[in-house]
């Protein structure tokens, strides 16, 4: 039997979460402003989008774009928004820091993991920025994150595919690895193919014009990201394999 496959979409809106949900996504990741690859949604968006979604949503949490490296007045203001996001009932929290050399500040990692327990955690696409992945995997898995998500280095996931791979093997069972980054209905096969990972991640960037304001068009094409998973998880199933 082959393991469940899921879908993460990426919204900034109440409409596209919920075109997201009648889609047929597993899981939504809410931020706001993708434009400067989202920051932490204000409690509005929250609370509204967890009072129509009944799928989990994992929350970002992000003082502002740019670098990932937070002095400690960004650090707190984390903290704050992280506890406001968990009383608003989200079912993870998704937020990534560095060092100035690009590494993952483990320290400062752990420390909001701790006060996201026992919400799932995952450190976001900060970790495209590390000079050395598998070793920087290592450091995610110390400060207890759940998953990571990444391009594996490179523009797309499709292009970062053999990297995103090395960190499926070396990962195991110890830590999620979640694929993100133009992934859309026509490569998302291929990627699953090539990195054998379970979970997917998109935001539709690369095939709908931002910012996205046709639901239906945004429903329509997670509608088709799900049943290439669902057509490529029955393909696995009959030759007998595991993704």
């Amino acid at each position: 039997m082959t393991k469940l496959l899921l879908l993460e979409i990426c919204v900034e809106t109440l409409a596209t979460a919920q075109a997201a949900e009648r889609g047929g996504a597993d899981r939504i990741e809410l931020c706001e402003n993708l434009a400067v690859g989202g920051v932490t949604a204000s409690i509005d968006l929250l609370r509204a989008v967890r009072g129509a979604a009944r799928i989990p949503i994992f929350a970002m949490i992000r003082p502002r774009g740019g670098d990932f490296v937070y002095s400690e007045e960004e650090f707190a203001q984390m903290a704050g928004d992280l506890a406001c996001a968990k009383a608003c009932g989200v079912d993870g929290l998704v937020f990534g820091l560095l060092h100035a050399e690009r590494r993952v500040n483990v320290e400062q990692t752990k420390r909001l993991v701790e006060l996201a327990s026992p919400l799932p955690v995952t450190f976001h696409r900060a970790f495209d920025e590390v000079a050395d992945p598998l070793a920087a995997m290592e450091d995610v898995v110390a400060s207890g994150c759940a998953r990571i998500l990444t391009s594996g280095g490179k523009p797309s996931a499709e292009e970062g595919s053999p990297a995103i791979s090395d960190l499926v093997k070396q990962a195991g069972d110890r830590i999620g690895i979640l694929p993100g980054g133009g992934i859309n209905a026509e490569n998302i096969e291929r990627v699953a193919r090539r990195t054998s990972a379970r979970e997917f991640h998109t935001g539709l960037s690369s095939t709908l014009p931002y910012p996205q304001t046709n639901a239906a068009a945004f429903e329509a094409e997670v509608r088709k990201l799900a049943e290439a998973l669902r057509e490529y998880r029955m393909d696995r199933a009959e030759i007998g394999s595991t993704p």
